[in-house]
């Protein structure tokens, strides 16, 4: 076991490894069972079962990423009134497939896919030998008020595209960031996740109001800043990919006094300035480093450039070696 705790967050890793082959299932069904609501547990093979976490968590959210040979948990109606827990999971397979049964309903679950699954209802949730997966916890008053509704079904989600790859990425981002975490920020991202999670499962994703405007804002910010290099980049193919309106995107940034065109020439510009002072990038002409960094030419590069800096990229480049 590997555990960091940082004030109120803690990062933990836990593997059947640590224990004999005939021990696995018994350590596993504790292990989940120690920090997840009562479930029935199905092993594929019992004889030498393999299965891996790596777990944070802070007092509001918990993050998981497991690995585990094939099985089969499940929750009954007993179960859940043994041991009511309301909260819900978001569940979003990394590899394999997951097939979730929860209210008549059933979802399957492959990569680029996630399902919101509600522990106040009956379910069964199968995985075969090759899954990887993360669960995200999230407390049900973050859930019931926004979607105005309790218990959910399972919602099969699309995390490959727009909002849920904007989603899908943030949880990746908490889980590389984990080490270097503390606990406010692992709630705040999480806090922004859940959000995000909200717009996407109703559909909402009209900016109305000062609270949803910076949310847009933000994911926009991030859009840029990640394909800043993109010459193709644009207000409408951002609006596109992200699944909201141009107009949605140029009312969020309006707010905070700028336009899709001028944060995308901000980042590049920004982009150019980091090149410039990088040894790395030395051998780089002022033309590739314009096209590198998604503008048209080294005059259009150059000109906006001085605009911005007051000096040319080329001056820029002299300084620093001159330092």
């Amino acid at each position: 076991m590997v555990a960091l705790p940082t004030g109120n967050y803690l990062v933990e890793a836990r593997s059947t490894g640590s224990v004999e082959p005939s021990e696995r299932t018994d350590f596993w069904s504790e292990h989940i069972g120690s920090y997840q609501s009562r479930m029935g547990y199905r092993f594929g093979r019992t004889d030498d079962f393999r299965g891996r976490t790596v777990r944070q968590r802070t007092e509001a959210y918990q993050l998981v990423r497991f690995r585990s040979d094939a099985i089969e948990y499940s929750r009954t109606a007993r179960q859940i009134r043994e041991d009511p827990d309301g909260d819900y999971r978001l569940l979003l397979p990394l590899t394999g497939q997951i097939v979730l049964r929860q209210n008549g309903h059933e979802t399957r679950l492959a990569p680029g896919t996630g399902t919101l699954v509600s522990f106040g209802s009956p379910f069964q949730c199968l995985q075969d030998a090759s899954t990887q997966a993360f669960v995200l916890t999230i407390p049900a008053r973050e859930l019931d008020g926004p979607l105005n509704r309790r218990s959910p079904l399972a919602v099969g989600l699309d995390l490959s595209r727009g909002l849920g790859r904007v989603v899908r990425s943030m949880i990746d981002g908490l889980y590389a960031e984990r080490e270097d975490l503390d606990d406010s920020q692992f709630n705040a991202v999480s806090d922004r996740v859940v959000e995000l999670l909200c717009m996407l499962t109703t559909g909402d994703d009209r900016p109305d109001g000062a609270g949803r405007l910076t949310d847009v804002e933000a994911v926009v910010r991030r859009h840029v800043r990640e394909h800043a290099a993109d010459p193709g980049l644009t207000g409408t193919s951002m609006a596109r990919a992200l699944g909201w309106s141009l107009r949605q995107i140029q009312l969020a940034l309006q707010r905070a006094g700028t336009t899709p065109r001028d944060l995308i020439r901000e980042e590049r510009l920004r982009l150019v300035r980091e090149r410039l002072r990088c040894g790395d990038c030395e051998h780089l002409t002022i033309t590739d480093l314009a096209y590198a960094s998604g503008f048209s030419s080294a005059s259009t590069l150059s000109t906006a450039f001085r605009q911005r800096y007051g000096v040319s990229p080329r001056e820029m480049r002299g300084g620093v070696r001159g330092t």
